[in-house]
């Protein structure tokens, strides 16, 4: 039997005329839309949810680099919660040292990463620095910002663990540097942990902070506003668009905290992971090391 689609005299019917039936197909689309969109939402939460650290690949990353290692001692480390990771500890020539470099490598990389740790941590050493560069959690290489975000609370213990053994073993300034998502994950610790945190290290260089993933902005502001000590921002002339749009807001926020030795740097002809511009990367930290921190006397 047909239904004839008349106006309010007829068979009520939700496409009464076409005009209304139009805009009963549009509502019809947008819910449908909606119930799609929170299903994939909620599917990925869930799957964002339940990640938990690579420990095959991190153990895969540890044995490829630890034979080959040169500059350094290989030191496996308790996190307090019964994972050993791996961590390279180099002692400077100098004594005293002017204090130590807690190094932390960026998304699903390791301590002797070539780009960026590496050069640090053996240049720091010859600039009169101890360095400590450690292993923090990984995902698969396909990973991306929004999948290691349940990691950032794996690697606060890592975090503690080394800045204490970087106090049992020297007793100048201790200086977190971090990069890329690294920074994050510092980041999460202090805005966690808060003056707990604070009361660890006693000054921090962030590298390359605010880089995540298209579509996948920043979940957690930058905790620079609450660290009182020395804060060094420092990006790459091409690092990536986020990196340079938060320029301004990092800089407001270190500001707040407060610290006339706060700085940020751009370095030229670089990109964010500082490929072929090691020297100049260490030329920009240790440069600014020397102006924050006077040399230790005996």
């Amino acid at each position: 039997m047909e239904v004839a689609i008349t106006g309010s005299g007829g068979v009520a019917h939700p496409c009464d005329g076409v005009l209304r039936c139009s805009s009963y197909r549009r509502v019809v689309s947008d819910l449908v839309a909606r119930v799609i969109a929170a299903v994939l939402t909620f599917a990925h939460c869930a799957i964002v949810a339940a990640q938990v650290p690579d420990l095959a690949r991190e153990q895969r990353l540890a044995n490829q680099i630890s034979d080959a290692i040169l500059d350094g001692e290989v030191q496996l480390l308790d996190d307090g919660k019964g994972h050993r990771f791996l961590t390279i500890y180099m002692q400077s020539d100098r004594r005293p040292a002017r204090g130590t470099v807690v190094l932390m490598h960026g998304r699903g990389l390791h301590p002797d990463w070539v780009s960026v740790i590496q050069p640090l941590r053996v240049g720091l050493a010859e600039q009169g620095w101890n360095t400590f560069s450690i292993q923090l959690p990984v995902l698969e290489k396909e990973a991306r910002y929004y999948d290691y975000l349940p990691l950032f609370g794996s690697a606060m213990p890592r975090i503690e663990a080394a800045l204490e053994e970087a106090r049992q073993r020297d007793p100048g300034p201790v200086v977190l540097l971090a990069h890329s998502c690294g920074a994050h994950m510092a980041q999460h610790w202090v805005l966690r942990r808060g003056e707990s945190a604070l009361e660890r290290f006693d000054g921090f260089i962030g590298i390359g902070m605010g880089a995540t993933d298209v579509g996948q902005p920043m979940r957690e502001p930058f905790a620079l506003s609450q660290m009182p000590m020395p804060v060094l921002d420092l990006y790459a002339e091409h690092d990536y668009p986020a990196v340079h749009r938060l320029a301004g807001r990092r800089q407001a926020a270190m500001l707040k905290g407060g610290n006339r030795f706060s700085e940020q740097l751009v370095v030229p002809d670089a990109e964010h992971y500082f490929v072929d511009r090691g020297d100049a990367l260490l030329a920009a930290v240790g440069g600014w090391l020397r102006r924050a921190y006077p040399v230790r006397v005996r």
